[in-house]
């Protein structure tokens, strides 16, 4: 194709990293690409950083080593993070959401992937460094944010089922108790994971963190590790149950919701720096 300018390749390049979050990309690789000496392409790589530093689009981080090269960490500075976890909770605040039951609606917000690509990149920021393998969720609701928070990682999602799926082969099955009392069932797949590996949980609502101690409790059943557990949303009791003091959200939800006055939501803490 011939050679290219400057301009051409950083935007390449950009392209490249921005699809792939976490994946390493060696520097031979675009120096192939770009038909370009190593020097150049690195000179191109700084360039780039300095761009995506400057407006606040990720980070392009450099792994050294004979496996090394760059990569692209979809980071969300600290207070982008919380303006936008801000807009979210007004959104959610209108009494129209407040369902029968006492219920909040935020399928719309499920179902909108900018507003997930970014709250799964917010979510992912603190989990990086802990390296999880995979991301694990249970059907059906927490896919979608599940799905956002693993790109942002670049990490496979794995889905737990409800029952048992004839073209997952073997699986694993666990009883579990919601903190409603409730006895549910959870199933894995044998092959979908492996022993020895790293699990992030997420989910997309929790009132009283059952279903995400179900999946820590089948997380134990395969020799998995879970390195965290995290909701789009947790609803509080007042005072706050310690049995869901570990989960990380990047909303609250006052449980004193009502159809006239809507709900009291607000960013949690660890967004406030708290």
């Amino acid at each position: 194709m011939g050679k290219l300018k400057r301009n051409e390749r950083v935007g390449a390049m950009a392209r490249i990293l921005a699809s792939s979050p976490n994946r390493i990309y060696t520097l031979n690789r675009f120096c192939v690409l770009f038909d370009a000496a190593k020097s150049t392409v690195s000179e191109d790589v700084e360039l780039l950083r300095g761009v995506f530093r400057q407006f606040g689009l990720g980070e392009i981080e450099t792994v050294a080593g004979a496996a090394g090269g760059v990569r692209f960490l979809p980071k969300v500075d600290a207070q982008e993070a919380l303006s936008y976890v801000q807009e979210t909770c007004l959104r959610l605040e209108s009494p129209e959401r407040v369902l029968p039951g006492n219920y909040l609606y935020i399928q719309d917000i499920l179902s909108d992937p900018a507003a997930l690509e970014k709250l799964g990149a917010i979510m992912a920021g603190p989990y990086f460094a802990l390296q999880p393998d995979f991301v694990l969720t249970v059907e059906t609701k927490g896919i979608p944010f599940a799905l956002m928070v693993a790109r942002a990682l670049g990490v496979p999602v794995v889905i737990a089922r409800r029952d048992n799926r004839a073209f997952e082969g073997s699986v694993v099955t666990i009883n579990y108790i919601t903190g409603g009392g409730q006895m549910k069932t959870m199933s894995l797949a044998k092959r979908s994971v492996t022993e020895g590996q790293r699990a992030l949980i997420m989910d997309d609502f929790t009132k009283d963190g059952g279903t995400v101690r179900g999946m820590v409790e089948l997380m134990r059943e395969f020799d998995v590790e879970v390195v965290g557990m995290g909701v789009m949303v947790k609803r509080l009791s007042m005072p706050e149950k310690q049995d869901i003091s570990d989960i990380r959200a990047l909303i609250h939800v006052r449980d004193d919701m009502d159809r006239e006055h809507g709900a009291v939501v607000e960013p949690a803490p660890w967004l406030l720096g708290e």
